[in-house]
């Protein structure tokens, strides 16, 4: 496993050079059209797209047929701001009045049933992207942005989505559909997994109170909004993904090592993550 080492943009400012139109990228979409708008994360994005310069319209239930057809004329790119249980609905919404030309993306957490919806839908180009940030995220903090080419989409697509990303400070990268699917299985969703069942395990004990301690409090305080406000959300994306019941698989294979009590072996497995950590004597990994 490769240590891991945060990179060049997990420290570079992400919006200070992006303050005015002149910052915008030529390959940038002429329109946007934002469908979600009122949302956390669509409303981010239209905010942001104004305040550099790029040409976008927000649009939210209930759709109205005229503000619809208006919005979408001339735009060469949908973005589709709504979870995936209502995104093939919503996007049939929209397909009659696009041009041929337009670009649709979604921002979903997973990719390859939404890529799937898109393309039964929209016989034009496609690209998923899924930004690894929330709405409360911070300008010096990493902005990534998976982008994923659907089959339709040629390079001149892919740019146009990667174009409008940049120029809102985000940092595009390409991957496939089963690539971003797997990865956020482990990353994403077995953090939501693992962090229900210990939370899950100890409801209801309260004899555990009095020895509750600083890292649990720690870890209570981080999972709160995820297992309470976000736990539906969580829970449809951990469903929407194939790859997570085979992350909960391996993740109990290493509960097995664990529960037969080869620690160390853990130990040496997940210091890998902090690179310049030493571990105690007795459980570093013999050479």
């Amino acid at each position: 496993m490769t240590a891991f080492r945060p990179g060049p943009q997990a420290t570079a400012p992400v919006l200070e050079s992006l303050d005015t139109p002149s910052d915008v990228r030529d390959d940038a979409p002429r329109r946007t059209v934002i469908v979600g708008a009122r949302g956390r994360m669509g409303a981010m994005f239209r905010r942001r797209a104004r305040s550099v310069g790029v040409p976008v319209e927000g649009l939210d239930i209930p759709f109205d047929e005229d503000a619809l057809a208006a919005a979408c004329d001339g735009a060469d790119l949908l973005l589709l701001c709504v979870p995936v249980a209502v995104l093939g609905e919503t996007l049939q919404t929209f397909v009659p009045h696009l041009s041929p030309a337009a670009v649709v993306a979604d921002i979903t957490s997973v990719k390859e049933q939404p890529m799937t919806l898109m393309q039964r839908y929209w016989q034009g180009p496609v690209v998923g992207t899924h930004p690894l940030f929330g709405p409360g995220a911070h300008n010096d903090e990493p902005q990534p942005v998976a982008v994923v080419p659907g089959t339709t989409a040629g390079d001149a697509h892919v740019r146009r989505v990667v174009a409008f990303f940049e120029s809102i400070g985000c940092h595009p990268f390409m991957t496939t559909a089963a690539e971003h699917d797997k990865a956020v299985a482990r990353i994403q969703n077995l953090n939501f997994i693992t962090s229900l069942v210990y939370f899950a395990l100890l409801a209801d004990d309260e004899s555990l109170l009095p020895f509750l301690t600083p890292s649990f409090r720690r870890r209570h305080a981080a999972a709160q909004k995820m297992l309470t406000e976000d736990a539906p959300m969580f829970a449809g994306l951990f469903d929407a993904n194939p790859y997570s019941q085979e992350a909960v698989r391996q993740y109990s294979k290493l509960l097995n090592i664990a529960s037969a009590g080869d620690i160390d072996l853990l130990c040496n497995r997940a210091v890998h993550w902090w690179p310049d950590a030493s571990l105690p004597e007795h459980a570093r990994e013999e050479k």
